[in-house]
């Protein structure tokens, strides 16, 4: 806890990290928080964003092919972030979401950015098709969409050390579910819904 500590207080004095909740959140409640991907800095950003008593049952989605690359970001990952790495690109016939199943079946929030990737735009690309699955296997947990305003600018892709721009993080109110959505549909409207806390 206290490296997770350590760095929410070097990201709040680099960048600030503003929280706006659309809503007074309901933080008993077990959520998915999605939001765009434009920096290393997101997830730690997220976390930062909110109340401490929320954040001991948060797991973020890493990849881990890069969190888990060396020792040194490895140890980031799981000790700093609490993190659950994926792969990827798994081996044929692997689901490579069973990991994030598994830790939202144990009753853990989790952070995704259903990009699957990082981008260089302000506003979020096209999502992939793994939050639709996690909405379709646990609609009893909360939907929270996030919009990371300034993050793309502090810590561009490419760059290691963040520049001094104040960060805001947008939390949206929980995603209506819909049965029997159309998967395009859903994510479609699950991308609009963090489109719209950009405005």
């Amino acid at each position: 806890m206290w490296i997770s500590n350590a760095l929410i207080a070097v990201l709040r004095l680099l960048i600030g990290v503003t929280a706006r909740w659309e809503g007074p959140p309901d933080l008993s409640r077990q959520r998915i928080y999605y939001a765009n991907h434009t920096s290393h800095m997101d997830t730690l950003a997220i976390i930062a964003a909110l109340p401490p008593e929320a954040r001991v049952n948060v797991k973020p989605v890493a990849a881990a092919d890069y969190w888990g690359k060396n020792r040194f970001l490895s140890y980031i990952s799981q000790q700093g972030l609490n993190a659950v790495l994926i792969e990827r690109n798994p081996a044929p016939g692997t689901n490579v979401l069973e990991p994030i199943f598994d830790v939202v079946r144990a009753g853990y929030s989790i952070i995704i950015f259903p990009e699957g990737t990082r981008s260089t735009q302000a506003l979020p690309g096209a999502f992939k098709s793994g939050l639709y699955r996690l909405g379709e296997s646990f609609p009893d947990v909360d939907l929270v969409p996030i919009y990371l305003e300034n993050l793309h600018r502090s810590m561009p892709k490419g760059k290691h050390v963040p520049l001094p721009i104040l960060c805001t993080i947008r939390i949206g109110n929980p995603l209506q579910r819909i049965e029997g959505e159309d998967k395009q549909v859903f994510l479609e409207r699950a991308r609009d819904a963090i489109v719209r806390l950009s405005k």
